[in-house]
């Protein structure tokens, strides 16, 4: 048996008991290039509003930086979980922010929403000290982390509020949910269910034609959250003549869509490449 298909038997077994992408964190390969320079970096007094930061070796010149977002429903999920996406990102040339944020049953929205831009305002302060360059900003994010990544690009509130108006220059959603209403499964109805106003809770509502460049990705398998998402909000961006690409991944399920960060299934599909692309060329 190849070391690949040990590592894989190893993952499927450690991802009976707790997230397959967590297992990836325990047990996967991590990309070389880059690791974490600063960890529990505070931007508020919750235990959960603190962040990582992950950066390649070279850091010879200011680098780009994107605040990445990782998903779980709205109601779980850890940056101890993910440094290695963070890593990954972080080898293509980027200072890689990895935020937690409270979640469900501790708050509900908008508080998280509210922490995304609290925490990409405090990323973008200590950037400097760090080796990255705030003025050329992006956010990201994977499922729910998506859906925050676009509220605070979109909704112009949550950024104004930390004073950073103008900040995110570009943001990239993978397998985001942006546009689900009503909400009828337990994960929407917890985070979202006592909003006075439901549509001020959904991405597609703040789709305006002077959004900074927006990259999403889906795969064609997902059954979390279906690629319909991706298309709506694709298409409402497009209409109103902002910058948006949008890239469907056939055959990738929910957790591929940022599973292939990781080297072992990197060759699965390009996602990696295209988040990476995009942001060189959008933050330059």
């Amino acid at each position: 048996m190849t070391r690949r298909a040990v590592l894989a038997s190893a993952l499927a077994s450690l991802a009976a008991a707790c997230s397959p992408l967590a297992a990836l964190n325990a047990l996967g390969p991590r990309d070389r290039g880059a690791g974490r320079i600063a960890r529990d970096l505070p931007y508020g007094d919750d235990p959960r509003q603190r962040f990582d930061l992950y950066a390649p070796r070279d850091r010879s010149r200011p680098l780009p930086v994107i605040v990445f977002f990782y998903g779980g429903g709205w109601d779980s999920g850890s940056r101890d979980h993910y440094g290695w996406a963070a890593q990954a990102l972080a080898a293509q040339g980027f200072l890689v922010a990895l935020p937690d944020y409270r979640v469900v049953p501790q708050v509900r929205f908008p508080a998280f929403v509210e922490d995304a831009a609290a925490a990409t305002a405090r990323v973008a302060a200590v950037a400097r000290e760090h080796g990255g360059d705030p003025d050329r900003l992006g956010v990201a994010g994977h499922s729910a982390g998506a859906h925050l990544a676009l509220m605070i690009t979109l909704d112009r509130r949550y950024m104004a509020a930390v004073d950073q108006s103008g900040l995110i220059r570009a943001a990239a959603g993978l397998a985001g949910p942006y546009e689900f209403l009503p909400f009828n499964v337990p994960a929407s109805v917890n985070a979202f269910g006592r909003a006075p106003d439901p549509t001020l809770t959904q991405p597609v509502t703040f789709a305006r034609a002077d959004a900074p460049p927006i990259w999403l990705g889906h795969g064609t398998a997902d059954v979390v959250v279906h690629a319909e998402d991706t298309e709506i909000l694709r298409d409402r961006l497009h209409a109103l003549g902002a910058p948006v690409e949008a890239k469907l991944y056939e055959g990738l399920n929910h957790a591929d869509l940022i599973a292939t960060f990781s080297p072992l299934f990197r060759r699965k599909a390009p996602v990696l490449a295209d988040v990476s692309d995009f942001f060189r060329r959008t933050l330059g």
